[in-house]
C-alpha cells in the first residue's frame, strides 16, 4: 500500500469487492470576517484542538495546522465519503461556535456575529511529500 494511504469502503457496499485506496490531502486557509487582530494566541491554540475534533467526526485527519490573528492554515487528510466543502463547512461553523463559548472574551472581535469569511482557499497536494507540506502549514 502506499505510505499514509488508507482503505475505505462505502457504507452499504458490497463487501466482497476490494476497497478503495487513497490518499487525499488538502492545504485550507481560513481567514477571519475582517483582517484585523481577531485570534488570540489562546484562540488559536483552542482552535486546534476543535478542529481535530471536527476532522475526527468526520474520519479525517488534521494532520498540520498553524495560526495569525487574522487567518489559520490546516492541513488535512479526508475520505472520499465526505465532500471537502461539507468538512470545510462543519470545520467554520463549529469552530465558530465553540470559540465564541471558550473564549467570550473574542466575541466583541466578531463582525456581526460572525468570525471567518465566507470564502476560503483550497489547494490539493498531490504527490508532494507531506513534510515539505507542512512548511508551508
Amino acid at each position: 500500500m502506499v505510505s499514509g494511504a488508507a482503505t475505505w469502503t462505502s457504507a452499504g457496499a458490497d463487501t466482497s469487492s476490494t476497497p478503495s485506496v487513497y490518499v487525499l490531502h488538502a492545504h485550507l486557509v481560513f481567514v477571519t470576517k475582517f483582517c484585523r487582530d481577531v485570534l488570540s494566541e489562546l484562540a488559536i491554540r483552542d482552535l486546534k484542538t476543535i478542529f481535530a475534533r471536527v476532522c475526527h467526526d468526520f474520519e479525517a485527519e488534521l494532520v498540520a495546522y498553524s495560526g495569525e490573528d487574522d487567518h489559520v492554515h490546516l492541513l488535512v487528510t479526508d475520505p472520499p465519503k465526505v465532500s471537502l466543502s461539507t468538512l470545510v463547512n462543519s470545520l467554520k461553523g463549529v469552530s465558530s461556535r465553540k470559540l465564541r463559548d471558550m473564549r467570550p472574551e473574542i466575541t466583541e472581535r466578531y463582525h456581526q456575529g460572525v468570525l471567518w469569511s465566507p470564502s476560503y482557499f483550497v489547494a490539493s497536494c498531490g504527490g508532494a511529500p507531506l513534510s515539505v507540506v507542512a512548511q508551508y502549514v
